[in-house]
């Protein structure tokens, strides 16, 4: 992360995101395909890595694709590249999608946020402890019972990020605040 200042002098957090140059492998369309849509290739990868039915697509790392509103037509072609200040301008806002930081195993406190007993009034070895867990009526744990277990690793979405710098050199995105996930993690960028 970084701060960037504004032309009133203001400073705001923001996330630099390497976004391209992405790569149009294949354009999908409702007549042929039963939904239009445009799979984009990023990144680059060793030609011995890549199947050799894939290679005619190109050498790329990562491959997505995403689908457009039936009654919207698609004027891209296979092969074309898109680039950050072709679909990004410095105001609109987007939506960041990604895996968050892995955190293990945690108990209840770090992941749900329980607030644990007291520490007075003789207590001892319970300051994290969950606490009570339900009746004896059922003779079972209730599904969703909030526990310690893994925590993290999943797809997390942050909406209504504000984009303060588009850097068409490097093809970059300054994203104000912050993203799911650790350096190096692959995110999704959409407008809203």
């Amino acid at each position: 992360m970084t701060q960037v200042y504004d032309e009133e002098g203001r400073v705001h957090p923001a996330t630099v995101l390497s976004a391209g140059p992405n790569t149009v492998t294949q354009v999908k369309t409702s007549e042929r395909d039963g939904y239009s849509a445009v799979q984009l290739g990023f990144g680059e990868r060793k030609e011995k890595r890549v199947h050799k039915a894939q290679r005619s697509k190109g050498l790329h790392r990562y491959m997505r694709e995403y689908r457009a509103s039936d009654n919207e037509e698609l004027s891209l072609e296979p092969g074309a590249t898109v680039t950050v200040d072709t679909v990004f301008s410095v105001g609109d806002k987007v939506v960041v999608s990604g895996t968050s930081k892995a955190k293990g195993f945690q108990g209840v406190v770090k992941r749900h946020g329980f607030h644990g007993g007291p520490r007075t009034h003789g207590q001892k070895h319970n300051e994290r402890s969950p606490g009570s867990i339900g009746g004896g009526l059922r003779n079972r744990v209730p599904k969703g019972m909030r526990m310690a277990g893994r925590m993290g690793g999943t797809r997390a979405t942050v909406k209504n990020l504000t984009i303060v710098g588009v850097n068409k050199e490097k093809n970059q995105l300054l994203v104000e605040g912050a993203v799911p996930g650790r350096r190096g993690t692959l995110i999704e960028v959409r407008g809203i």
